[in-house]
């Protein structure tokens, strides 16, 4: 029983502390490039950001997708917050000492569970984004995986589901029936 709290326990600090140092590195690296805030970091613009494809710029004025880049890190940040949110809990249930074995027993393995929710969602939105996908955001719960797309060119296709589906199933482990992906409008 205690072996499994240390694990939990362990779990949860090297997910944080890998949290801690992605927003260290990306808040230093905005201060570096001059930005007093994340506004100013996500409304400038950056070298090589608009490049002309088929005479189109990817810019905002010319039907571009910043807002999708803008929704993406708010949806991470957003189910980062409820997540570390839902650990503290956990963690102060586990911590309690009127906590009974059988509650701290369940608080563990629920700290468990979403840190084996937030690395699979993390390896699934690397493998998608490196298939060649602009962007994503992935949730994985126990009910199954959704799996949210930046807008492609041409729509999503049956192609591109499939090859996000042998993603998701490969770093999961769900079969296709609980898998949804959704491309934003």
């Amino acid at each position: 029983m205690a072996l499994k709290r240390k694990g939990a326990v362990y779990s949860v600090v090297a997910l944080m502390l890998c949290v801690a140092v992605y927003l260290n590195w990306s808040y230093g690296k905005q201060e570096e490039e001059g930005f007093s805030s994340v506004a100013d970091f996500h409304n400038s613009k950056m070298l090589g950001e608009a490049a002309l494809v088929d005479g189109k710029s990817d810019d905002v004025e010319n039907g571009g997708s910043r807002l999708d880049d803008d929704y993406f890190s708010e949806a991470r940040l957003s189910r980062q917050q409820a997540r570390d949110e839902a650990v503290s809990i956990l963690n102060r249930t586990i911590e309690n000492e009127a906590t009974d074995q059988e509650a701290a027993a369940q608080a563990s393995a629920s700290v468990q569970v979403m840190a084996e929710a937030a690395l699979q969602e993390s390896r699934i939105e690397n493998m998608i984004i490196a298939k060649g996908y602009k962007d994503c955001v992935v949730f994985v719960n126990e009910n199954g995986v959704n799996v949210i797309i930046s807008k492609l060119e041409n729509g999503l296709q049956d192609s591109d589901i499939a090859k996000i589906t042998e993603i998701v199933i490969e770093e999961s482990g769900f079969d296709a029936s609980k898998i949804k992906i959704v491309e934003t409008a």
